[in-house]
């Protein structure tokens, strides 16, 4: 009975090592991409990571934890505008107008035949 206990505690404390370690690069990786905060300060940080990481990661997160959640979300949002930017490009899903504009610019230099351009006219406008 005892081993089981030994590797019961053994998960235990692995689980909350792999948390610290987990908070600790979420941490690291805020003070990076904090573009107001100086080199100093970002260096003072991590070496009070460094010398008392407990206590430091405790400060950080009472200190900047609403900072550290503006600019996840931040960089979320920025990250899901990029996305549909880039599904929108590919998707091709302009205004009819523009579709046309763009199929008719191929019509005149010669990389579409008229029956090509009256098909990409009707699908923009079906659309």
């Amino acid at each position: 009975m005892n081993s089981f206990w030994d590797w019961f505690w053994l998960l235990i404390w692995t689980f909350v090592f792999v948390c610290y370690l987990m908070v600790l690069f979420q941490i690291i990786i805020d003070l990076f991409r904090d573009k107001d905060l100086s080199g100093w300060w970002k260096a003072l940080w991590i070496i009070f990571l460094i010398i008392f990481p407990f206590l430091a990661a405790l400060i950080y997160l009472i200190a900047r934890g609403r900072g550290m959640a503006e600019r996840r979300a931040g960089e979320m949002q920025q990250a899901q505008v990029a996305t549909d930017q880039y599904i929108q490009s590919v998707a091709g899903r302009g205004n009819p107008a523009e579709q046309i504009a763009s199929a008719k610019a191929l019509l005149d230099s010669g990389t579409i035949s008229q029956e090509e351009f009256d098909k990409l006219k009707q699908k923009a406008l079906a659309s």
